[in-house]
């Protein structure tokens, strides 16, 4: 499924990436449906601990599942799997770059998304043909180690710097999106105030109409 560039600007609106840290006796599966239902807009599988059949298995049962509410569907790091499932993209860490031309290896229609925290990888970001930028952390976070904060100063300036819709990570929850409002930013990535809820669908119904207040200016 291809999406268009303003798709894929919509899509930052909500932008759920999955954790398996708080699912209990429910499904990742289960979990990805309902934060689907409730209005998430953009979905991405990130798994550092499976082994890469498991990983490969449960993307090919959750990409189905995003395709029915037609949501981008994104693997973490590893171009072998995106393309292995035929997920719409792949989004990619600096370290994930080096020596590598990302673009190239997943083809002209595959989403590619691309970590930067500074003004300068962000441009180098958008040259090396990244469809976004995921840019963070802007309000700490405990779901990724040696995450530095990025202050809003500097998100404000990342988004200046592209044409390309950057959407913001880290420590994002009901409380703080707002504060996202004015920077420029096209969405929030949101971690664990989806994935660790006790009702998944109803947090992402409130954090959607946050971000949508927060995209147009009204948060």
């Amino acid at each position: 499924m291809k999406f268009t560039k303003d798709e894929i600007r919509q899509g930052m609106t909500l932008y759920a990436v999955t954790d398996r840290s708080w699912l209990g006796e429910r499904t990742l599966a289960q979990v990805v449906e309902e934060v689907l239902k409730g209005g998430a807009t953009f979905l991405q599988l990130r798994e550092k601990e499976l082994e890469q059949a498991t990983i490969l298995a449960e993307a090919r049962e959750i990409q189905a599942i995003a395709a029915r509410y037609h949501v981008p569907f994104v693997i973490n790091d590893s171009v072998d799997i995106a393309l292995a499932c035929d997920a719409d993209g792949v989004h990619v860490g600096q370290a994930d770059l080096m020596g590598r031309d990302v673009r190239a290896l997943i083809g002209p229609d595959k989403i590619l998304g691309i970590t930067a925290n500074t003004v300068e990888l962000a441009v180098a970001a958008e040259q090396a043909g990244a469809d976004y930028i995921g840019a963070g952390a802007v309000f700490g976070t405990t779901t990724k180690q040696n995450a530095k904060n990025l202050s809003l100063d500097t998100l404000k300036a990342i988004c200046q710097a592209v044409s390309i819709p950057v959407v913001a990570i880290g420590g994002i929850n009901a409380h703080n999106l707002p504060n996202l409002t004015g920077t420029g930013a096209a969405g929030a990535a949101v971690v664990s105030a989806l994935f660790a809820q006790k009702d998944p669908e109803a947090a992402a119904q409130n954090l959607r109409t946050l971000a949508d207040k927060m995209v147009a200016g009204h948060g």
